[in-house]
């Protein structure tokens, strides 16, 4: 399976009841879909998956599958905290049409999440997966670490073909991309370091700022592999500010803001997440009038 380019991590969109929305989540895929991306992520960190029921999951899984071709990989999120509901929800995504499962690191007991712990948890949902695995390292959200000592050791396995770093730790994503074999396929998550992860070998992103402006995305992954360089810095540093606001600073509620900015409707946060408030929407805004100007 080839993860070569830039996927979006789909936001779920949620209804004024608090309702996950499909009419919203179908409207904006026709926007996706019209776009260069390479793929999708469904079911993450940006998609709230921590927040929703098996139930709304699996909805989510079947209306996102309807709508997204079979030649654009289908990747879903289906980390839970423990081994057993981390396979069972493998399996039950491979039967609704994953084509691979992007598994996060348990970190509920952080003290003993060890190295031979994720190479048990890892190695057992590789193994009863129907589906290739990808480790999902976000230690910012889960407040563990998958190191690359790690992962290099689970790269071994048949079916684990690599790996989402969203850490925006260069030394990091340098040292997985060394440790791991050619094959195993190295992503960047965050989009104000993508530029220097595809230098030190990442094959791609999962990034927010890819659902917002796919297009910039994709142009900045072309410039770094076709060795314009300077083109590439310079796409990087009017893309790095908006980036910034949509990661660390305010996250879900930033990007479905900034979605409904440029015409995406996905509705609001699901509680205890909140809506941005008028001054970070206006922020928002500027910056993206910054970038439309800049590329224009």
């Amino acid at each position: 399976m080839n993860l070569t380019g830039v996927f979006a991590p789909v936001p779920t969109p949620f209804d004024e009841q608090d309702r996950v929305d499909v009419e919203r989540l179908r409207a904006a895929f026709t926007r996706w879909l019209a776009s260069p991306l390479t793929g999708f992520v469904i079911l993450g960190s940006n998609g709230e998956a921590a927040l929703l029921d098996e139930q709304e999951s699996e909805q989510v899984i079947a209306e996102a599958r309807a709508v997204v071709p079979r030649n654009r990989p289908f990747i879903v999120g289906t980390g839970r905290e423990s081994t057993k509901a981390t396979i069972v929800a493998t399996q039950r995504a491979a039967t609704l049409g994953a084509d691979a499962v992007l598994v996060r690191t348990p970190g509920f007991f952080k003290s003993q999440m060890t190295a031979d712990a994720f190479d048990r948890h890892y190695r057992s949902i590789a193994d009863a997966s129907p589906v290739p695995v990808l480790l999902y390292n976000f230690t910012a959200v889960t407040g563990v670490n998958l190191a690359p000592a790690v992962a290099s050791s689970l790269a071994s396995h048949p079916n684990i073909i690599g790996m989402k770093e969203s850490g925006g730790d260069i030394g990091q994503m340098s040292a997985l991309v060394d440790g791991t074999p050619e094959d195993f396929q190295v992503l960047a998550g965050s989009a104000t370091t993508f530029y220097a992860s595809l230098c030190v070998g990442a094959v791609g992103g999962i990034l927010a700022l890819g659902c917002v402006l796919p297009e910039a995305c994709v142009r900045l992954f072309q410039l770094v592999r076709e060795g314009h360089n300077e083109e590439a810095r310079a796409q990087q540093r009017t893309l790095v500010s908006l980036a910034r606001l949509l990661g660390s600073f305010h996250g879900v509620a930033g990007l479905k803001a900034a979605l409904d900015l440029v015409g995406i409707d996905v509705g609001w946060p699901r509680p205890p997440l909140l809506p941005v408030n008028e001054t970070i929407r206006a922020t928002l805004r500027g910056e993206l009038a910054k970038i439309q100007e800049v590329l224009a």
